[in-house]
């Protein structure tokens, strides 16, 4: 027998609009590149909406194509959010600080139609524009008075003038909910980056999810900054739970240094706010060294890269500041887990709840997860063993986009590719993880491709690349490099080989000359002796 309900599909749609209706006065500010503070409603957010969903139609844009972006966290941005996953296309949001080679790729794998971007990444636009095959038409995200003079950008058009030449009147396809809603691409992998294709429905879900109390408890009472970037895994899915609550939206623009944020925190009177540790350290460095105090803020959610339990102390006990430690991935919309305490915990003392914090915390319904040994045979959840962690559920990729690499899951679950625990209480924690891949300050390095590009040079016999500590980034990549029989070469040669080659700040930090570099078996690497070899290694911090 089945229920006598109502059948209607979960679409992003549907967000806006109730954003609209019931919250049609809340405010959304942003810092614009062109350098001033704008200021509007979700009203008005969707009647742009929707205006910018005319105009992909005029451009073209049918169900299914993807629209690509290259954009800071504004309300431009998020129009395009709504206006591309609500009219039925793919909203595709790409990563501005990959190499231009690996931009090309992506665009050209995605297939992508339009490419909307902020005028910040101009230059990086102008050298892919003749170079990628599918894009028929390039938006500069700005109006006519900011439009560049003269560009290398064939087909350009302006984002304001477009909004401007259509109606505000568009009605809301109704599609099936498993329809692709947005794309994003991990560079948590080796080779080629991988898509992620999120449906309408794993979407709206992972934004109930991220919402309740003991995730990021988003309410309408709530004046949210993200500052994780939109083009980041949609921003932690923000962008999408502000509009079912109605909170207030705060987005910072390019200006992510520790100043800028305290001024707009405090101006603008924030209450939550997201993003990786290395942005709290320029955070809580400003505030430190110049006396202040948060006068709204009062709990902040820090993922990416593990939390460090100082970072905790000074928000909670210097600045009254709660620390949400969470865990995700791309392949999981992101969120998995958020580290809130239970009812028991209230009693604990300051040190006990510190290192229960350091924890990645409990799944948030919806994430099913396990771990288990090299045999597959699943784990206690006593808090002591520890094993790769598994995790499924209505909002973790299935399959990636075409088929890229194969089927990734195993038995019906994704394997994370992280080692964890998990207690008796469901608190999970992270004990290490695929160490091939550097995540330096919440991104990730491929280690494969900067060793491909060592091994280029005439003078490399082999190359290892391995994950060094750093104070500031969590980790940064380092060379380690056997040389040919009698070659000669110096560090700084070798670093001025990856010029050009890679994005900037995935050069190496550093290059350390060795005799041998330990083999398996079989003939790979022994990146673990390496690691073990190395782990007391300190980088150079100039």
């Amino acid at each position: 027998m089945l229920g006598s309900m109502m059948q209607q599909p979960l679409l992003i749609s549907t967000l806006l609009t109730h954003a609209e209706r019931h919250h049609g006065e809340q405010e959304i500010v942003s810092r614009r590149v062109e350098g001033d503070v704008h200021r509007y409603t979700y009203r008005d957010l969707a009647a742009r909406a929707r205006k910018m969903a005319n105009a992909l139609a005029m451009l073209g844009i049918e169900h299914g194509d993807r629209v690509g972006t290259l954009a800071w966290n504004g309300y431009r941005h998020m129009e395009l959010y709504y206006a591309v996953s609500g009219s039925g296309a793919v909203l595709h949001t790409i990563n501005p600080r990959l190499h231009p080679d690996q931009v090309v790729w992506i665009c050209d794998h995605a297939e992508d139609q339009v490419l909307c971007f902020d005028l910040t990444f101009l230059p990086l636009v102008e050298a892919i524009a003749t170079r990628v095959k599918t894009i028929k038409h390039f938006v500069a995200m700005t109006d006519r008075a900011h439009m560049p003079a003269s560009s290398k950008v064939p087909n350009l058009l302006c984002f304001e003038e477009l909004i401007e030449a259509h109606r505000a009147e568009f009605d809301w396809p109704i599609f099936d909910e498993n329809t692709a809603s947005s794309l994003c691409y991990t560079s948590g992998t080796t080779g080629n980056p991988k898509g992620a294709l999120y449906s309408h429905r794993s979407t709206v879900l992972h934004s109930y999810a991220i919402a309740l109390p003991d995730a990021m408890n988003c309410s309408a009472r709530d004046s949210i900054l993200p500052v994780v970037p939109m083009f980041h895994v949609n921003a932690w899915g923000l962008p999408y739970a502000a509009c079912m609550v109605g909170a207030r939206l705060v987005f910072p623009g390019p200006w992510l240094d520790g100043k800028s944020l305290y001024e707009l925190f405090e101006h603008e009177r924030v209450t939550v706010s997201a993003g990786v540790p290395t942005v709290w350290q320029g955070l809580l460095a400003h505030v430190e060294a110049n006396g202040l105090a948060f006068g709204t803020m009062r709990r902040t959610v820090i993922g990416g890269s593990a939390c460090p339990p100082a970072m905790t102390r000074a928000f909670q006990e210097r600045y009254d500041v709660q620390v949400l430690h969470a865990w995700g991935m791309t392949e999981m919309s992101p969120l998995g887990t958020v580290c809130t305490l239970k009812h028991k915990h209230l009693a604990m003392g300051a040190e006990e709840r510190l290192a229960l914090q350091a924890k990645q915390g409990r799944a948030v319904y919806g994430v099913d997860m396990k771990i288990v040994d090299a045999e597959g045979r699943e784990l206690p959840r006593d808090g002591k063993a520890s094993g790769e962690l598994l995790v499924r559920g209505p909002w973790i990729i299935a399959s990636y986009f075409n088929g890229e690499g194969g089927d990734p899951l195993v038995d019906g679950w994704f394997p994370t590719g992280d080692v964890a625990t998990i207690d008796a209480d469901g608190y999970m924690q992270i004990t290490d993880r695929a160490k091939d891949l550097i995540k330096s300050g919440g991104e990730w390095i491929g280690s494969i491709d900067l060793e491909n590009i060592a091994i280029a040079h005439p003078a490399v016999a082999m190359a290892a690349c391995i994950a060094a500590k750093h104070p500031k980034w969590d980790e940064r990549p380092l060379l380690v490099v056997m040389k040919k029989p009698g070659a000669e070469l110096s560090k700084e040669e070798l670093l001025k080989f990856f010029e050009g080659k890679i994005a900037r700040w995935w050069t190496p930090d550093d290059v350390v000359f060795v005799d041998s570099i330990p083999l398996g078996a079989t003939g790979k690497m022994q990146k673990n002796k390496l690691r073990e070899m190395f782990k007391d290694y300190r980088l150079p911090t100039a």
